[in-house]
C-alpha cells in the first residue's frame, strides 16, 4: 500500500528536508530527507569516510521536484517492507504511522519488535501506546522523538 501525503509530509516535517548535500551523523553524504548519495560510502569505516568525495554533479542545489522523487524512492522500499511484514489489511492511518516509524527505525527494528506482534494479533490500542517506547537516542528521550511517536500514535489511531 502506498503511503498518503499526509504521511509524506509528516516524514519531511520530522526528518527535514536539506536541498543541498550535507554530511549526516553517519558521515554519509546525504540530501533532501535523508537520502544517501552513496551507498557504497557507508560499507567504508567511519574514519575513513570523510575522505569520501562529494561527486561534482552532486555539489549542488536539488530542486524539489528531485527531493521528492527521492523521497518517493526510498519509500518504496518502507512501503514493500510493511506490506511484507503486516500481512494483514491494514487502514490507511496504521500503513501510514508504520512506514514512518520504519523509515526512522528501519525494518529491522520493526520486525523484531513488540509493536509488529501487537498488531499482528490484533491488539490495537496496545499496538498504538507501543510507539511511544521509542523516543530514545543516544540513551536519552529525545523531544523530537517523543513529539513524532506521539503524531505516529494518533495516525495509526485514526
Amino acid at each position: 500500500m502506498k503511503v498518503s501525503d499526509r504521511c509524506k509530509e509528516m516524514i519531511k516535517h520530522h526528518e527535514g528536508v536539506r536541498y543541498k548535500p550535507y554530511r549526516c551523523p553517519a558521515k554519509l553524504w546525504t540530501v533532501g530527507v535523508g537520502h544517501v548519495l552513496y551507498p557504497n560510502q557507508g560499507r567504508l569505516p567511519l574514519d575513513q569516510r570523510d575522505a569520501f568525495p562529494l561527486e561534482p554533479n552532486d555539489n549542488r542545489t536539488f530542486s524539489k521536484d528531485e527531493v521528492d522523487g527521492l523521497l518517493a524512492f526510498d519509500l518504496q522500499r518502507f512501503e514493500t517492507g510493511i506490506t511484507r511484514l503486516f500481512p494483514m489489511v491494514l487502514t490507511i492511518g496504521q500503513n501510514d504511522a508504520l512506514t514512518s516509524f520504519a523509515f526512522n527505525l528501519g525494518l529491522g527494528g520493526v520486525q523484531r519488535s513488540t509493536l509488529r506482534q501487537k498488531v499482528i494479533r490484533n491488539e490495537i490500542q496496545e499496538a498504538a501506546d507501543e510507539f511511544l517506547k521509542f523516543t530514545r537516542g543516544g540513551g536519552k528521550v529525545l523531544p523530537g522523538l517523543v513529539k513524532r511517536r506521539n503524531d505516529e500514535r494518533a495516525l495509526f489511531l485514526s
